[in-house]
């Protein structure tokens, strides 16, 4: 990248977070190639989500390059969103940028009105359960073979606002 001495990524503060665009699409496309082995995104789901007024699909950009993604489903009425995905290249896994995404899809959520934030994670996803804990995420659910390779998924809720929340499932 030009300016750039090293060829180490830049340190995940330095990203910016957007909502997706139409152009966004190749990228998130190889996004999904590069970060996940099964259960991706289809180009058409994610071009719907670009454009849905119930998702919000954020990007995390190194300068120009897509770097990350952040996928947050809402339903009118309710007061809870699911994080459906978070995507991180894996040349930036290990630098914190799941956290920036993480900290951007809570703010998402919150500034739509949602007090809660649900999400789910394949049991054998040790970094990905260690964020989710470590932000004051709870277990509340065990789905046996949910994803398409036949993996038990965990399911997660935290209490958005003001401090850490209570972590406490709320009805829906």
């Amino acid at each position: 990248m030009e300016g750039r001495v090293s060829g180490q990524p830049a340190p995940s503060s330095a990203v910016a977070i957007r909502p997706a665009i139409p152009e966004d699409l190749d990228a998130l496309m190889a996004l999904e190639v590069a970060a996940f082995a099964t259960d991706r995104a289809e180009r058409r789901a994610i071009r719907h989500a670009i454009a849905s007024p119930s998702i919000s699909l954020l990007v995390a950009l190194d300068g120009a390059v897509l770097v990350g993604a952040a996928t947050i489903e809402r339903r009118r009425g309710s007061r809870r969103a699911r994080l459906s995905s978070i995507a991180v290249a894996p040349s930036r896994a290990g630098t914190g940028l799941g956290r920036v995404l993480l900290d951007a899809a809570e703010a998402e959520a919150l500034g739509r009105g949602c007090g809660f934030l649900r999400l789910e994670v394949r049991e054998d996803n040790g970094a990905g359960i260690r964020l989710y804990e470590r932000s004051g995420y709870r277990r509340f659910e065990t789905v046996e073979a949910y994803y398409e390779d036949g993996t038990t998924a965990w399911r997660y809720e935290k209490e958005l606002g003001e401090g850490k929340g209570t972590g406490t499932a709320a009805p829906s």
